[in-house]
């Protein structure tokens, strides 16, 4: 016997029905669950609609990384829930070496790309999020305020687990919890926020060439990143 058994669409019909504590995706009159078989309940009608539509563009074989919003609330509910402290503590904690801190020394094309585009979200964290944040020339570390650092560790806190998912891509791609956090806040677009984590990259593209593998990787790492502001925008309670 070769291969194994894989799933297939037993269902008819995909609905959105209310359910205690937001809303569940029923295959015909079957709900849908986690992989570990706890109901999907998720926040917000929209995300449930989405994970419906996941769900009937299914035909045969179930195939599951083509779901990424049921994957995303699938680790939401099962992987983030039951450690939630520990993921935002994780997140929180890349405000201690974010990206947007650590500048190049040369060459001034470069220096002044990440200034203009680094600069402003310094000013927005230190005016919208009272957390300045001292930048430094290099990859070393530098000792950030630790009032600074404990306001955004308290707001990422805060956060219940379906919005820690949405961030967790938006910080650990970007590798900047500023950037995160001003995607989310609606400062910056996606498309925007992506486009600015990749200053450094872009500069090197631009003097060196693309290479094949690393702008294949870099489309993927784009994908999970728009995918994940979305997830975050879905995460909002009715």
């Amino acid at each position: 016997m070769t291969g194994g058994w894989k799933a297939k669409r037993f269902w008819s019909a995909v609905s959105v029905s209310e359910v205690d504590g937001g809303y569940g995706v029923m295959l015909d009159a079957r709900r849908v669950m986690t992989p570990g078989k706890i109901p999907l309940t998720l926040p917000s009608r929209m995300m449930a609609h989405a994970i419906a539509a996941e769900w009937d563009a299914q035909e045969g074989e179930i195939a599951p990384l083509s779901m990424p919003v049921t994957r995303a609330a699938n680790s939401a509910i099962e992987r983030v829930t039951p450690q939630r402290a520990e993921v935002a503590a994780m997140l929180a904690a890349y405000a201690e070496t974010d990206l947007i801190c650590h500048r190049a020394a040369a060459p001034v094309a470069l220096v002044a790309g990440q200034a203009a585009a680094w600069d402003p979200l310094l000013a927005w964290a230190d005016a919208a999020l009272a957390a300045p944040l001292i930048a430094t020339v290099g990859v070393l570390p530098v000792d950030q305020p630790p009032t600074s650092l404990a306001r955004l560790a308290a707001q990422v806190a805060a956060l219940d687990a379906f919005k820690l998912t949405g961030l967790h891509d938006l910080v650990t791609i970007s590798g900047s919890l500023i950037i995160a956090l001003a995607t989310t806040a609606g400062r910056l677009a996606p498309e925007q926020a992506w486009a600015i984590s990749r200053i450094d990259e872009d500069w090197q593209i631009a003097q060196w060439g693309a290479d094949e593998e690393a702008a294949a990787m870099a489309a993927h790492k784009r994908s999970d990143f728009l995918r994940a502001a979305q997830f975050w925008a879905m995460s909002h309670p009715d």
